[in-house]
């Protein structure tokens, strides 16, 4: 379905949407360069579609390559490796994000000073028909838009205290569930998911907590509509990965996570992280 959008300065390059949000734009000539596209309509689209796809461009070959790219975005979150992190299976995995599993919802600076703005991935490899591992994304203003006033009001009370450990920082935060977008003020979700559902083999749990509710009872339910709503087909896209697409995100806005994979598929990610402008200072962090 085309959008109606000619920011891009070439007829040729339709904008189209995705199901149900977000938005593609598929290269006219296979092998395209991406620095041809400007990126100012680009990051529009982003803000206000959500999520972008960049389809049938020329692929970066080198991290460099896309984290130069990165910059034209804005500033990229450096972290002690770099810029860009390596999404691959490991054989002995220290944390989830290097395994296989599930990984539930989450949103990307949880634990870091800065929160950053813009989510780019890179597939270097896609894991290949039949081994899943799609890339989930869910519109968290669609979610509360559509929920019925007890269930918002449950959300609006509850506060989650998270606390994960890994190679890169040992860091609490603490967020209400149902928060503003620190730019535009448009109600949106943090909220990370319990860990139960991707399985007892799932590396290095998170620790949380969550405060505001009478009893175990709603703390139940508060997961249990919360689970029902971000994984609605109404609100989640999950992007089947194809070699050399690339996505942009608005971590601002979305929840995102990963559909499990089958062990060795040759699933393989790049993943930058650009901050917004001016850097957003993590509101929850504790430590």
């Amino acid at each position: 379905m085309p959008v109606d959008h000619d920011l891009l300065g070439d007829p040729r390059l339709a904008v189209t949407a995705l199901e149900p949000f977000g938005v593609a734009v598929h290269a006219p000539d296979p092998g395209r360069p991406l620095a041809e596209l400007p990126v100012p309509p680009l990051r529009d689209l982003v803000r206000e579609h959500r999520l972008l796809l960049l389809r049938g461009f020329a692929a970066f070959a080198e991290p460099a390559g896309l984290s130069a790219y990165a910059e034209r975005w804005g500033e990229p979150a450096r972290w002690p490796f770099g810029t860009v992190l390596e999404l691959v299976q490991q054989e002995d995995p220290a944390d989830h994000i290097f395994d296989h599993s599930h990984m539930p919802m989450h949103w990307d600076g949880m634990y870091r000073e800065h929160i950053p703005e813009f989510q780019i991935f890179q597939c270097v490899h896609a894991p290949g028909a039949d081994h899943a591992g799609e890339t989930t994304f869910c519109d968290t203003p669609a979610v509360l838009a559509d929920a019925d006033p007890a269930t918002r009001r449950l959300w609006s009370r509850a506060t989650g205290t998270y606390h994960r450990e890994m190679e890169y920082y040992n860091s609490t935060t603490v967020s209400p569930v149902v928060t503003a977008h620190p730019v535009n003020g448009t109600p949106v979700i943090r909220y990370h998911e319990p860990t139960a559902e991707a399985g007892e083999d799932f590396v290095n749990h998170p620790d949380l907590e969550f405060s505001g509710l009478a009893d175990e009872a709603e703390l139940a339910e508060l997961h249990r509509s919360l689970r029902s709503a971000l994984y609605d087909p109404a609100h989640l896209y999950a992007h089947v990965w194809r070699t050399g697409d690339l996505v942009v995100a608005d971590n601002y806005t979305l929840l995102h996570g990963r559909n499990a994979f089958t062990s060795g598929a040759p699933r393989h990610l790049r993943r930058v992280q650009v901050l917004g402008n001016p850097p957003l200072a993590n509101p929850g962090l504790v430590r």
